[in-house]
């Protein structure tokens, strides 16, 4: 193995490492990140990596942006756990073990793992920057005004940030395999997985029937497959 494949692990050592230091992370939740982005490497290369940094730090700045307007509105701790990161990157960690396993579907669940994690940044971006600079909320099924901060709850201007989120997923995505319809298709399938997120807060968690890190996950997992129909769709 290249001398250059470990310095990308000792990178991703470092970036856990300092998350868990600065209490951006639990220390179960640096290791699963570290899990999980030698997974992408493995599977999609720097290119991977370099989506899943993007979604880290726009991520992480979006929490920290206005933390004490938001605490007001829906207290919860700062530090991410193992189960949030498995949560935000476990599908796009499978698929990057998947790519290395089966090499010549590498190039599908490459785009896979842009779409999951468009999907995450979407997500994460709308809900916390749209608490911030919404106007008026709605709830997703019944598009009636409801109380900001609640699950399945949702504002024009969260889902806005949200598409410019998953868009810059893509954007990372093309620099390496170049710009065509997949960019679409990363853009799409995050902002779909968002607004599937927002359904199920609605319909499921709002009644304590499963947990966000499971809306997070089914989420993600959205993305990804509807980057694999589209790409199958139009191929």
């Amino acid at each position: 193995m290249p001398d250059t494949h470990y310095l990308i692990y000792i990178f991703l050592f470092i970036a856990a490492l300092l998350s868990v230091i600065t209490r951006k992370l639990t220390l179960t939740g640096g290791i699963t990140g570290f899990i999980v982005g030698a997974l992408i490497y493995l599977g999609a290369g720097y290119n991977g990596v370099s989506m899943l940094a993007i979604f880290f730090i726009a991520g992480t700045l979006a929490t920290s942006f206005g933390r004490r307007q938001k605490q007001t509105i829906k207290p919860e701790s700062s530090q991410r756990t193992a189960g949030q990161v498995f949560a935000n990157g476990g599908v796009a960690a499978i698929l990057g073990l998947g790519a290395w396993l089966y090499p010549e579907q590498s190039s599908i669940m490459q785009l896979m793992i842009a779409g999951s994690l468009a999907s995450a940044i979407a997500d994460t971006l709308s809900s916390e920057l749209g608490t911030i600079y919404g106007q008026t909320f709605y709830n997703i099924l019944t598009l009636k005004p409801d109380q900001r901060g609640l699950d399945g709850v949702i504002s024009f201007e969260g889902t806005h940030i949200g598409i410019w989120g998953s868009a810059l997923i893509g954007v990372v995505y093309c620099c390496k395999n170049g710009v065509d319809f997949r960019f679409a298709y990363i853009v799409v399938a995050g902002t779909i997985g968002n607004l599937t997120d927002s359904v199920l807060g609605a319909k499921l968690e709002r009644k304590h029937l499963i947990g966000n890190n499971t809306v997070n996950f089914l989420n993600t997992l959205t993305g990804a497959i509807v980057c694999l129909l589209l790409a199958q769709l139009f191929a």
